[in-house]
């Protein structure tokens, strides 16, 4: 039907009329309580917000000379944090001679790696950058969401 025809009736039924694609031709339009749609709309949306997690990335860091207890300690922490859906990056700090032995910050880092890995899985492979030496883990359900 014409524009005016689209529009008479519109104001007949106390409705608006509303360019569904205007590129089309001729052009869709419809007949709705635009108020109303735009009320709905930010109500769903604002639904949306609330029930997103964002994931933060959540840092240890550990020397190669760590102890087994001050290790334990930072295990139990990254399970916690693995388990409330953020990701884990873990670091090993080398000072002064230690880094004449990164194999003993690469040993360490794997072995943080299988004390995690019930509730997360090694994202990347032991790294060296500069004096540091790191992994991230991340959660394994929200791995197998992915999948």
């Amino acid at each position: 039907m014409s524009a005016q025809d689209a529009l008479r009736a519109a104001e007949e039924q106390g409705l608006d009329l509303v360019k569904i694609s205007p590129n089309a031709v001729p052009p869709v339009c419809k007949l709705m309580d635009y108020g109303k749609y735009r009320f709905e709309q930010t109500k769903r949306e604002k639904e949306a917000r609330k029930n997103q997690h964002v994931v933060e990335i959540k840092e240890i860091r550990m020397s190669p000379s760590i102890d087994v207890n001050d290790f334990n300690v930072k295990l139990r922490n990254a399970v916690k944090f693995l388990s409330e859906g953020n990701r884990v990056k873990v670091t090993v700090r080398f000072r002064g001679r230690e880094m004449a032995h990164t194999d003993i910050g690469k040993e360490l880092l794997l072995k943080f790696a299988a004390g995690c890995a019930e509730v997360s899985a090694l994202d990347k492979e032991p790294k060296l950058d500069g004096r540091h030496m790191s992994i991230f883990l991340s959660a394994k359900a929200a791995k197998e969401a992915k999948k």
